[in-house]
């Protein structure tokens, strides 16, 4: 009964910027932590961000100095600013959401439907 729908996603020159969002909505008790993660053409879907309910941040480092993860709990909303974008980071993007839900108060996962970024000249 959790939904996540993201939004954000499109075509961007490199150094551009995007700013992905990612909504949850359903029987959400409590959500634990909020995340972005990525698979690009060839390669391994891979951890991008992720910031807990507490604040605690974490980023890969590829994207470090570049990337932005933030959330609105009240909304159970989370953000990605993604700055000086680069070729690389082309990728559909997913967001998935961790916590306890209201309905049958157990552990759940939810991922987005997924947002293709690409960064392109």
């Amino acid at each position: 009964q959790v939904n996540l729908v993201e939004s954000g996603g499109g075509l961007v020159q490199p150094g551009g910027s995007l700013r992905l969002s990612c909504a949850a909505s359903g029987s959400i008790f409590s959500v634990s932590a909020m995340g972005w993660y990525r698979q690009a053409p060839g390669k391994q879907r891979e951890p991008v961000a992720l910031i807990t309910s507490g604040g605690s941040i974490n980023y890969a480092d590829s994207v470090k100095g570049r990337f932005t993860i933030s959330r609105e709990n009240a909304k159970n909303t989370v953000y990605l600013q993604m700055n000086s974008l680069k070729p690389e980071d082309t990728a559909v993007y997913y967001c998935n959401v961790k916590g306890i839900t209201s309905s049958t108060v157990t552990r759940f996962e939810s991922w987005g439907q997924g947002t293709q970024v690409t960064v392109s000249s």
